[in-house]
């Protein structure tokens, strides 16, 4: 699989609720940094989506992907399924080793 279509599998599993399609994608020693929280392994990480995340009626709109070696970077918003609305814009920046997510740093507005 390649680092687009890697990513685009990513947002696909978060938003129709598929964690073991999301699992897949990431390495067991997934990190991810965003401005609430830290998640320091695939199993934290994959939990909190499953069970913790405050609103699941959302989706991933994605605007701009752009790619260079092992990394991703993807600029979007996130849309309430509900009512369409925007919740707020994010930029992901993925770093890819062996076809897997190994860490993702996520800022948003």
């Amino acid at each position: 699989m390649d680092a687009v279509a890697l990513v685009e599998r990513y947002y696909d599993a978060l938003d129709a609720h598929e964690y073991d399609a999301l699992e897949d994608v990431l390495d067991p020693e997934f990190v991810q940094r965003r401005p609430d929280r830290r998640f320091e392994n695939r199993e934290a990480f994959v939990e909190f989506m499953r069970d913790g995340r405050p609103n699941k009626r959302t989706r991933h709109d994605l605007e701009d992907v752009l790619v260079d070696d092992e990394r991703v970077a993807v600029r979007g918003r996130v849309v309430d399924d509900e009512t369409g609305s925007a919740l707020f814009e994010f930029a992901d920046v993925f770093e890819l080793e062996d076809g897997a997510i190994v860490r993702l740093e996520t800022y948003s507005r």
